[in-house]
């Protein structure tokens, strides 16, 4: 007996209903009748009664059923317990995330790799930029997928993955929303959200300048998190910057995304410790690399 038989008659002598048989088998009902016909045949007797009220099983279905149930509820046992031996012994690959255009990146290419790769579980999570590199130092993370600028002599830097327009996020009655184009000396009128915790400060300098080109001060706003920031630019309590692309996971009817030329792109990019450089990281990187670039991942 082939297995879809065994499984569409023992299912049929438990729910004795076609239809039920068929919903959870996922077969058209007349598939499953097919297949019990043919079974039929072969053994040489019914194996049901069928009438338009009810379905029974006949004694010779009856002991079908008897001999064949034991066998068949010791293979699904093997099979669940060899599948949860293979869990505890698939190698794991974390990989972190510090945005959802980073994330987008991250999970396709996470769904390649395990594809590819049976024994190999890609686990993903998010990196906050209070604590940038903190889970890549402690080992929670094997690699992550980041803004840039990062300057850490315990840690590599790969290629630009995808880098994107810079974007004012600021209250949409604040009155620079008026003007023809934003510049940093502009900053000084206003207060720049930033980010507290361990960013380092160059990194911090980079996005978030302290000073104007003339040397006026940039007044500062701490935030711990980036979903602080979006009700603080709300509120009018200061703006911030983001990526443009970020204006699809975040717009919010009080706050408009002005674009801001005088700054730099937000380059994004894949970092991993100096001493992590494992044969599956180096795996996922060429897999990122691929669909960064849109080019055809193997089959």
């Amino acid at each position: 007996m082939e297995r879809h038989e065994i499984e569409a008659f023992l299912t049929l002598a438990e729910e004795l209903h076609f239809r039920r048989t068929s919903e959870r088998l996922g077969l058209a009902q007349g598939r499953v009748s097919q297949t019990i016909q043919k079974l039929e045949r072969r053994i040489g007797a019914p194996l049901f009664e069928r009438t338009s009220r009810k379905v029974a099983l006949t004694r010779v279905g009856e002991k079908l059923r008897d001999g064949l149930l034991p066998a068949y509820q010791q293979i699904q046992r093997a099979l669940a317990e060899a599948k949860a031996a293979a869990r505890t012994t698939r190698e794991v690959l974390r990989v972190g995330y510090s945005s959802p255009m980073a994330a987008e990146l991250v999970l396709k290419a996470a769904d390649h790799l395990t594809a590819q790769h049976a024994f190999l579980d890609v686990q993903i999570q998010e990196i906050q930029l209070c604590d940038p590199f903190g889970p890549l130092r402690s080992g929670q993370v094997h690699l992550q997928v980041t803004e840039l600028p990062v300057d850490e002599p315990d840690l590599t830097v790969g290629p630009v993955l995808m880098a994107e327009d810079r974007r004012l996020l600021i209250h949409h009655e604040h009155p620079l929303t008026r003007a023809a184009v934003l510049t940093i000396e502009d900053l000084a009128d206003t207060t720049l959200i930033t980010f507290a915790g361990a960013t380092p400060a160059s990194w911090q300098d980079y996005h978030f300048p302290r000073w104007t080109p003339s040397g006026r001060p940039i007044p500062h706003l701490v935030a711990r998190y980036w979903q602080e920031a979006l009700p603080m630019v709300g509120a009018g309590r200061g703006v911030t910057f983001a990526s443009a692309r970020a204006e699809q996971y975040h717009t919010r009817p009080d706050t408009v995304w002005l674009p801001f030329p005088e700054l730099p792109r937000i380059e994004y990019a894949a970092i991993w410790p100096r001493t992590g450089d494992t044969p599956h990281v180096q795996a996922f990187l060429r897999t990122v690399g691929k669909v960064a670039a849109g080019l055809p991942l193997p089959g």
